[in-house]
């Protein structure tokens, strides 16, 4: 690898790498998990000559750790960026080509967010290189399966990870998210009783009382709109997003199940949610047959802007010497930093790129924004 580093060159070399997180598909492809970038990664590192490990969460998926210290800095911060895209389902390009034309390069996860990685890579390289006098320590953590469940921010959180802020990468046309929503997923089921289509009145159709159930649920849904709200973030919301249930178009279901999303708000406990709901069904709705609100599958809370004001000004002084202004922004999606925030590192949100490009069909980030990302960030460790 050449010691003179460059955020496009960079990113181009992150976007033919596959790291796709299979989302919970069962049946492996050649581009599943994130292992081939956590290599380029420590290669990276390693060259750098700064210490990194790795911290295995799963099979071909480990974070990355990498570590530099400036002699008499009393400050950390964190970089964190995620290491996994969503899949390549329905691109219109090649997905790993990293094709730039017009300032712009093309492929999985150029905008969410290998252009983000890229950028802290290139300052990270730049701090070990230049040492600035007066930087705080950096430490550098690439995490797996940001996509799906956020695991490897909550196995890099139990590792014990300390430090004094948290920059978490995600696209944000370079301005500054300090609060966003949360979300916790889960399977509403119901069950009923087999039998032969040919003779229903035998059976328990399992299809059926999830109708029933579906339109309490929107009602709930309406309700919490109206119930839960956050002067920053709006208001607490839930949906319905897969339903599944039967086994043949002959036979009478006997289960079906939906998977639930719900958005939680700062002040919100993200696993009582799902009691929460069962309540509703069962008191108010009156449901009166059995169904189930599973354990959820996923978890991650709110991220509050309580704390995060120091870091805030810094990093928004920091984008004004770059590109001359910036706005802080609340968003209704979530990150790893709610993860970092809670475990009371303050935190904020920022990188290259528009996250109305992420996961599209023609993902692209613009090449200018990852430079100054980079810039941005450079400036920020600095400060110390």
């Amino acid at each position: 690898m050449e010691k003179e580093l460059d955020t496009t060159r960079l990113l181009r070399d992150l976007v033919r790498i596959p790291s796709v997180n299979p989302m919970g598909r069962s049946v492996p492809e050649p581009e599943f998990f994130e292992h081939r970038v956590t290599a380029y990664l420590e290669e990276f590192f390693r060259e750098l000559g700064v210490p990194c490990e790795r911290q295995a969460i799963a099979p071909h998926r480990e974070n990355i750790v990498a570590r530099w210290q400036r002699p008499g800095a009393h400050r950390t911060l964190i970089l964190e960026v995620h290491q996994d895209t969503v899949p390549t389902d329905n691109m219109t390009i090649d997905p790993f080509a990293a094709h730039i034309e017009n300032g712009r390069l093309y492929g999985r996860g150029a905008c969410d967010i290998k252009g983000g990685m890229a950028a802290m890579l290139a300052a990270f390289a730049r701090l070990v290189r230049e040492k600035p006098a007066g930087a705080c320590n950096v430490l550098m953590a690439c995490t797996v399966d940001e996509e799906h469940t956020f695991e490897g921010v909550r196995r890099l959180v139990e590792h014990g990870i300390q430090a004094d802020a948290a920059v978490v990468a995600e696209p944000t046309n370079l301005q500054i998210v300090h609060a966003h929503k949360g979300v916790v997923r889960w399977l509403l089921r119901t069950t009923g009783r087999a039998c032969h289509s040919s003779t229903p009145e035998q059976g328990i159709n399992a299809i059926y009382r999830m109708a029933r159930l579906l339109v309490a649920v929107s009602h709930y849904a309406d309700q919490l709109r109206l119930s839960r709200v956050d002067p920053l973030l709006g208001p607490a919301t839930l949906s319905a997003g897969r339903i599944e249930g039967g086994t043949s178009v002959n036979t009478v279901p006997d289960r079906c199940w939906v998977e639930i999303d719900r958005r939680v708000i700062p002040g919100e406990d993200p696993l009582a949610t799902p009691g929460q709901l069962a309540a509703f069904l069962r008191d108010e709705a009156g449901i009166d047959f059995p169904f189930e609100c599973a354990t959820p599958w996923m978890s991650k809370g709110a991220l509050s802007p309580q704390g995060s004001a120091a870091l805030v000004k810094q990093l928004g002084d920091c984008i004004d010497q770059v590109i001359g202004s910036h706005r802080v922004m609340a968003v209704p999606y979530g990150t790893d930093a709610s993860t970092i925030a809670e475990a009371g590192i303050p935190s904020v949100v920022f990188g290259p790129g528009d996250i109305a490009k992420a996961h599209t069909c023609d993902e692209w980030v613009p090449l200018d924004e990852v430079e100054q990302a980079s810039e941005i960030i450079y400036r920020l460790a600095s400060a110390g």
